[in-house]
């Protein structure tokens, strides 16, 4: 029901899931494992699969820190998105990458939950994607020192609110990884 015209496909995006956003990030290994099964099914449903990779001062361009996680294996064919921002969307090409791609529907998964996955959802939802959030393949630290709440209920509350995201023409929601459908919609 995407906003955007003739774009029937689907796109797993996988979001910052590099070594250094993820090293202590709740339930790393089953949520690495669980975004390394969404990419096979995304793929052998014939699907695009879109890398998002973030740089800052924590993550250096080109360091270990800012690499793509060992347990994953980005096919070189496949997009790869450099961003600064929050928004996978601001300032980079994922919007040319995917309207290429006649993408109007993006099933999300990476890290971290509270930051980067929460903006880049409303990122899409505002430019007119159906957004599925794949509520046991995203995560984040625990940030509880700095007054949130632990990460499971971080994880827990997302999910929740974006199962109930709407607007119009738009839809929303979330699924687990082993029931993510990845083929195309028919308009």
């Amino acid at each position: 029901m995407t906003t955007l015209a003739n774009r029937p496909n689907t796109a797993l995006l996988v979001v910052d899931v590099q070594v250094g956003v993820v090293a202590n990030a709740h339930d790393r290994d089953g949520v690495v494992g669980r975004i390394n099964q969404l990419v096979e099914t995304a793929r052998r449903q014939g699907a695009p699969v879109i890398w998002v990779q973030h740089a800052s001062e924590e993550l250096v361009t080109g360091g270990e820190p800012w690499r793509i996680a060992p347990e994953l294996a980005p096919d070189p064919a496949e997009p790869l998105i450099h961003k600064a921002y929050g928004d996978s969307f601001e300032d980079t090409d994922l919007e040319a990458t995917l309207a290429g791609l006649g993408v109007g529907r993006l099933i999300v998964s990476g890290a971290q939950t509270d930051a980067c996955i929460r903006s880049t959802l409303h990122g899409a939802l505002t430019r007119g994607y159906d957004v599925v959030l794949v509520k046991d393949a995203h995560t984040t630290d625990n940030m509880s020192a700095w007054g949130a709440p632990p990460p499971d209920q971080v994880i827990r509350h997302t999910n929740l609110y974006w199962t109930y995201q709407s607007a119009p023409g738009r839809t929303c929601g979330t699924v687990a990884a082993a029931d993510a459908d990845f083929v195309a919609t028919t308009d």
